[in-house]
């Protein structure tokens, strides 16, 4: 196993930021490397005192946020910068989230995507006309409506996208003309550390932009306490999430929660496409992706040749340490993931499920692994593994599979592998989800699309311009006219 360079963890602070200074405040929490288990720093426990601050100061500078234009140019000055460090991120992600240098690599890649759209979006924030005349006698009235920022958005970002998911909500805010405060995941709060510190060189005003650490769910509770935030945008599980629906009141709310995403391979559909796409939106990140596949529904006619090739493919992947050259799937979160997974498989096992590949684990690293002959009954089935865990589902008809995905309390990403317009249609149609993705899997994203989900899922968008549209108020002005003199 290679050792974590001294040089890279000491080009990260450790620190709260506080209206864009750094602050000790006392207590601190130590972050671990996900493959060995080592202890790579201390971390800031940021006190609540520190968060009212935080939330105080960004209130009473709302007024110095950046026009559209310097917003944009910010948001593009930290695109450089990014490039510019790229292997620091690379480097500190290896360490704290377990990823591959492939993993880490397309992170950034998305993250950059992330930055240059909401860059975009802040240059054309608009509202609309509307047609006053289309109602009796308002044709002497002119309406439209403005789009204006909410005030303080709070983002609370998940571990397994560090980089990019707190883009998605720290990058639309800004270019939205909000204030930020930021709240990453315990697990991995040196990636946000990063984040926040180029953002500042970029030019953000230090004041409008506090970053938050915490282990466990006080400073989320602190959070969610101070009533000067206007909105909260979240991603995690669907537990939490309604916490902060409920504490959040009235104020306005993102929420991207759980799910147990489902893709199908029909038996007209093209398997050198499907597999593919299928291996590695089932591994990568060791499974820890919200849209990850979990359940993948097989024609019953194409089950056996299916089988086959995915249990040679994954057969194939490598795992460990996510250093370590070749590795295709590095460490879950914590050992304790791992070993909660690792009991999921045992106990479906013992209820009938068949181990196709894998099913071993060597502390917080557990092999790829396929199951067949599950069902109904079983955890790895009925709920959230969040793991490098896939089950096979053989089905005859197409409705059942969507009666099967529907019964499910979530709704997030569905993929669909088939030639059949009728068949895609049907299950856009039928299917309760945030979004169905055919001829790809549940794990599809294009960073510019809205992205979100419905029931246990959580509700709002994802994406720069949808975002965007959650994270400004809507106010319409009307004008009334007379001839002139």
């Amino acid at each position: 196993m290679s050792a974590p360079s001294p040089d890279i963890l000491k080009s990260v602070s450790t620190l709260s930021l506080i209206a864009g200074e750094r602050v000790d405040s006392g207590a601190a929490f130590t972050v671990h490397d996900r493959y060995s288990g080592a202890p790579i720093a201390r971390v800031d426990q940021t006190s609540q005192a520190h968060i009212r601050q935080a939330v105080a100061t960004a209130r009473r500078n709302l007024k110095k946020v950046p026009d559209g234009y310097e917003r944009a140019r910010i948001l593009r000055k930290a695109v450089d910068i990014v490039q510019s460090r790229k292997q620091d991120f690379v480097d500190v992600m290896a360490l704290e989230a377990g990823f591959t240098p492939a993993e880490s690599g397309n992170e950034i890649a998305r993250g950059l995507d992330t930055l240059e759209l909401s860059a975009e979006e802040a240059k054309r924030i608009c509202g609309e006309m509307i047609p006053m005349d289309s109602n009796p006698g308002q044709k002497d009235r002119i309406a439209f409506t403005l789009r204006t920022p909410v005030g303080v958005v709070c983002a609370i970002t998940p571990f397994n996208a560090p980089f990019n998911a707190l883009l998605h909500k720290i990058a639309p805010a800004i270019a939205a003309g909000n204030a930020v405060i930021v709240k990453p995941s315990g697990y991995t709060p040196l990636t946000a550390s990063l984040i926040c510190d180029v953002l500042l060189q970029a030019g953000w005003p230090g004041e409008l932009l506090s970053l938050v650490h915490g282990e466990g769910a006080e400073a989320g509770e602190w959070l969610l306490d101070e009533q000067g935030i206007d909105f909260y945008t979240f991603t995690g599980s669907t537990r939490v999430g309604r916490i902060i629906q409920q504490k959040a009141g009235r104020r306005r709310t993102q929420l991207e929660l759980g799910s147990i995403a489902a893709t199908v391979i029909c038996a007209d559909a093209d398997i050198e496409l499907a597999l593919p796409r299928i291996l590695r939106a089932t591994f990568r990140k060791a499974g820890q992706v919200c849209t990850s596949i979990q359940r993948l529904y097989v024609a019953q006619s194409r089950i056996e040749e299916v089988t086959v090739r995915l249990e040679a493919a994954t057969r194939a992947l490598k795992s460990g340490d996510p250093r370590a050259a070749g590795i295709d799937v590095g460490p879950m979160i914590a050992e304790k993931e791992a070993m909660r997974a690792e009991s999921w498989i045992n106990e479906a096992v013992s209820m009938g499920a068949r181990i196709v590949t894998g099913g071993k684990r060597d502390k917080s690293v557990l092999e790829p692994t396929i199951l067949a002959d599950v069902r109904e009954g079983m955890k790895v089935v009925d709920q959230e593994i969040f793991a490098p865990v896939l089950t096979l589902l053989p089905f005859q008809h197409v409705n059942e599979v969507v009666d099967s995905i529907n019964a499910t309390p979530y709704g997030l990403a569905t993929g669909v592998f088939t030639n059949d317009v009728n068949t895609a249609f049907y299950m856009a149609r039928q299917l309760r989800v945030g979004g169905l993705h055919v001829n790809e899997t549940s794990s599809s994203r294009n960073d510019g699309m809205p992205y979100g989900g419905v029931k246990d899922s959580g509700y709002g968008f994802e994406g720069p311009k949808y975002a965007i549209r959650d994270m400004t108020d809507e106010k319409v002005v009307t004008i009334s006219l007379r001839d002139p003199a």
